[in-house]
């Protein structure tokens, strides 16, 4: 266990540091600037998983697409995309496309016509 600096002679005159916060950890670069999470294509099996879900979100509907083998931006663009052909809102998060409203149908078939591998999953 590290000792807690008694005072700010002790820590060598640093009190407050920016030199880790904004950097890639893995390239170094700004998180602005940096090209590791737009190359990065998420390992699995390239079918995309379309389900409806409420739980956790006070009884809303929300339908959520995982599994889409694509690139961070090409991955927003799509959600843009499912986003106007359903008519609502929605969210990217942590490469899960949320879609607010039960659309599983028509994103399926929009999946399908985008050239994806799409099942429905769940109940």
């Amino acid at each position: 266990m590290a000792k807690k600096a008694a005072s700010f002679a002790a820590l060598g005159g640093l009190v407050f540091s920016t030199d880790a916060g904004r950097h890639c950890p893995d390239c170094s670069k700004p998180v602005d600037a940096c090209i590791c999470k737009q190359t990065v294509i998420p390992a699995g099996d390239g079918i995309a998983r379309v389900r409806r879900e409420s739980k956790g979100r006070g009884g809303k509907t929300v339908t959520t697409i995982t599994g889409v083998p694509l690139a961070e931006d090409a991955l927003k663009e799509l959600a843009t995309t499912l986003k106007k052909r359903c008519g609502t809102g929605g969210a990217l998060k942590d490469g899960i496309i949320e879609i607010q409203g039960d659309h599983v149908e028509l994103l399926l078939a929009e999946l399908i016509k985008h050239g994806f591998k799409a099942k429905k999953s769940g109940g």
